[in-house]
């Protein structure tokens, strides 16, 4: 485990003008309401997913959009997650800073009855990235190289997890992303997460470095609002617990979509199932 994180009355002030927080917008909807729990004066963007970008689409399309930006810290938020105390996160990035991760998060398997796949790796539906840290190493073509995991690579203790994980699992294309950055020796800080309600055994929380609650993640914002309506009452149900509103006299946000992506991205599928093809062809006639 980590040291114990700072008290926010220790640290100086952060610059709000480097830390900016990205969302992947599959539901604005669910979005028009969580954003208005975002800490204040700190600039919101989204990259629109509702043509099918997200996973690691969205995290290279992340370094093309800030490739330029003065920006230091970027908050990875999806639209279903929703902020207890957004003031945590401030002394969260100071110890960042001070004990030089990366990049903060929960695992994508053994900590939530959700998520079974691997451990090793971080679900993106909230995490913070050191992004100038970030830019100085990146390099996309050796990042998607590293989708895949040799046994016995990596050696985290994993006792404390409680629910299944598989440390096998290659289950995310965005894997590659956290094994490039381990194989780069970046450090990865492991948040806690727990479940809060007794009769929603989906929705998680977040929680800091010294046990406080950051925030909710309810999952499943694709089938919200749907004509199954599955999870739209379970997700209510926890949006229902804060009074939602946009402060009209925040930062708006500003909203990237890349159109063709989906022609982009069926010419990828196309050369990948061409060259599976023309593999297996090679192999059959020798």
């Amino acid at each position: 485990m980590c040291s114990k994180l700072i008290e926010p009355s220790e640290i100086e002030l952060i610059n709000n003008s480097k830390i900016a927080i990205l969302s992947t917008v599959n539901n604005f909807n669910l979005y028009s309401k969580s954003s208005g729990l975002y800490p204040l004066n700190i600039q919101r963007y989204v990259i629109d997913g509702r043509n099918g970008m997200f996973g690691i689409h969205s995290i290279n399309y992340m370094m093309k959009i800030f490739k330029r930006k003065n920006i230091d810290w970027l908050i990875l938020m999806d639209e279903d997650a929703l902020f207890i105390d957004p003031k945590l996160i401030f002394p969260l990035i100071k110890e960042m800073f001070l004990s030089d991760y990366i990049v903060c998060g929960v695992r994508d398997g053994g900590m939530l009855p959700e998520r079974a796949g691997n451990p090793y790796v971080i679900n993106p539906f909230f995490s913070i990235i050191n992004l100038k840290k970030l830019k100085q190493i990146w390099n996309k073509k050796e990042m998607l190289s590293n989708h895949y995991i040799r046994k016995g690579e990596f050696d985290d203790d994993l006792s404390f997890l409680k629910y299944p994980y598989n440390i096998n699992s290659m289950s995310e294309p965005y894997y590659c992303f956290y094994f490039w950055l381990k194989r780069k020796n970046q450090k990865l800080l492991y948040l806690d997460a727990t479940l809060p309600f007794v009769d929603d055994q989906i929705t998680n929380t977040v929680q800091d470095l010294n046990g406080k609650s950051i925030l909710y993640h309810t999952w499943f914002s694709r089938e919200y609002g749907d004509e199954r309506g599955r999870h739209t009452a379970r997700i209510d149900a926890v949006f229902n617990q804060f009074s939602l509103s946009t402060n009209t006299n925040d930062l708006k946000p500003i909203i990237y979509r890349d159109n063709l992506f989906p022609l982009k991205n069926r010419f990828r599928r196309f050369k990948k199932h061409l060259k599976m093809r023309l593999g297996l062809k090679i192999i059959n006639n020798q």
